[in-house]
């Protein structure tokens, strides 16, 4: 008897420290966007849960951060490409692929 209760025990404590360590990614994520680190949201992820992917989230962004430049959810290798929205023909570009010169 006293073995299943340790073990739903086990079980509630492993769900918790899930959404512990995953609250910890998320604010590390959000405030590494944002443009302070991940440094930052990593402590605040580990010390206050949940509430802190809500903190980073009303948390305002810096002017050259990843979250005002690219967007949220953004794709940094379109930033580092500097690609801008429309098709490689609408930029008046060709695409790498796209070349037509041999090369010897």
């Amino acid at each position: 008897m006293t073995t299943s209760i340790f073990a739903l025990i086990g079980a509630n404590a492993l769900f918790l420290i899930y959404s512990w360590l995953g609250s910890a990614i998320i604010a590390a994520y959000l405030s590494q966007r944002k443009g302070y680190g991940e440094r930052p949201g990593l402590a605040s992820g580990l010390l206050l849960n949940v509430i802190a992917i809500v903190v980073w989230l009303v948390f305002p962004s810096k002017e050259e951060s990843l979250w005002k430049t690219v967007g949220p959810w953004g794709s940094t290798v379109k930033s580092e490409r500097g690609v801008t929205e429309g098709t490689p023909a609408d930029r008046g570009t060709t695409p790498p692929s796209a070349d037509t010169t041999e090369r010897t």
